[in-house]
């Protein structure tokens, strides 16, 4: 069999590095990936392939950047040609970014069947690209494999078929527990002279977060008066330092003494701060998940997640971009207020073995 798999975005990556190495046991599987160059700054892609083990791409598109319609189309225009010239027997898309559905519409109008890894996540939010991208690919995919049972519900919900739904665990969490050992000597919040468990970790990129300054507003009263009790380092998003360079709120965020700008940190140096943070504040999807597997309270701003296993019985506290709910929450992580968290099941390292044994059994009956 021969699989084209396909990467775009930083996210991509750690989703892809645990199903090349567990490809490697399945001799009769042709694994070839497919880079579309979503995602070009150095930062955003070269390290993680060298960090992750990930093998060289096969195939580099070079798309670059553009808006959500012209990302796609150029991504669909060159990814045509490599399906017609390699003719695979499948297309194996991660995630819910662009490259995703983009490769995804691209194999199955030449009638290649679809493999998505990381299916049926649902935030029910439309105003979402990710969650437009994520309906698409599951209604044309041929397997699904999903990270949680609320996937595995909203499939059902969906009407896709039961015997194309496999329940198999988080690929992410393959590669945060392989990485984790190589954490040991690093020295990264030391570096940053901050101590171990006595910082707060930001990250803030969506559109609807940071382009609408009425909402960067709130959640920046609210980073203010925390900022004042405890320490945030904040990596920052391109999109994000664009927004602040060119908006209003620049100048304010640099009289937050207590917040440290930093620039985009590679895979194992932002997993470092991760693992010792005191609280995470975030607007992203996988941060939800890697602290649940760490145990390290996270404090999601954003209005509904795709990932409420995290909330149910992990670490994180949807509390949408409101100043009053966001403090709320930061002093219920302060009081010590929370329930026990625990893992979500099969998220225990081995999703992408259970998801390429699937593959190697179910993938010829199609």
């Amino acid at each position: 069999m021969k699989i084209l798999n396909i990467v775009g975005a930083r996210p991509n990556f750690v989703k892809i590095a645990p199903l090349m190495e567990a490809y490697k046991a399945y001799p009769s599987i042709q694994a070839l990936l497919v880079h579309t160059g979503q995602h070009y700054d150095k930062k955003m892609s070269d390290s993680f392939f060298e960090t992750l083990d990930i093998p060289d791409p096969d195939v580099h598109l070079g798309v670059g950047s553009g808006s959500h319609a012209a990302q796609t189309a150029a991504i669909m225009v060159a990814f045509e040609p490599i399906v017609l010239q390699h003719k695979p027997d499948a297309v194996l898309v991660v995630g819910d970014v662009n490259s995703t559905v983009a490769c995804s519409l691209v194999a199955t109008k030449l009638h290649i069947p679809v493999i998505h890894v990381e299916a049926g996540l649902r935030s029910n939010d439309r105003t979402m690209p990710e969650e437009i991208n994520r309906i698409v690919t599951d209604a044309i995919s041929s397997m699904l494999f999903c990270t949680e049972v609320s996937g595995v519900e909203n499939l059902h919900r969906e009407g896709v078929p039961e015997d194309r739904v496999f329940l198999v665990g988080n690929v992410m969490i393959d590669t945060l527990v392989k990485q984790q050992p190589k954490l040991q000597g690093l020295r990264t919040f030391q570096e940053l002279s901050v101590s171990d468990g006595a910082y707060g970790l930001l990250t803030l990129h969506r559109p609807s977060n940071v382009d609408d300054p009425t909402v960067f507003a709130r959640i920046l009263d609210a980073l203010e008066q925390i900022q004042q009790d405890l320490p945030l380092l904040f990596p920052m998003h391109p999109r994000t330092r664009n927004n602040l360079q060119h908006g209003p709120f620049g100048q304010r965020l640099q009289r937050m003494t207590q917040i440290r700008l930093l620039d985009p940190l590679d895979y194992l140096g932002f997993l470092h701060l991760m693992s010792h943070a005191k609280v995470v504040f975030t607007d992203s999807g996988g941060i939800q998940e890697e602290t649940t597997f760490l145990k390290i309270p996270c404090i999601t701003i954003r209005e509904n997640t795709e990932r409420p296993i995290t909330c149910e019985i992990g670490t994180n506290q949807l509390v949408g971009t409101q100043t009053d709910r966001i403090l709320a929450a930061y002093q219920s992580i302060l009081q010590g207020s929370l329930p026990t968290p625990s893992l979500p099941p099969l998220w225990d390292g081995h999703a992408a073995e259970r998801i390429v044994d699937a593959i190697h059994r179910y993938l010829p009956l199609l």
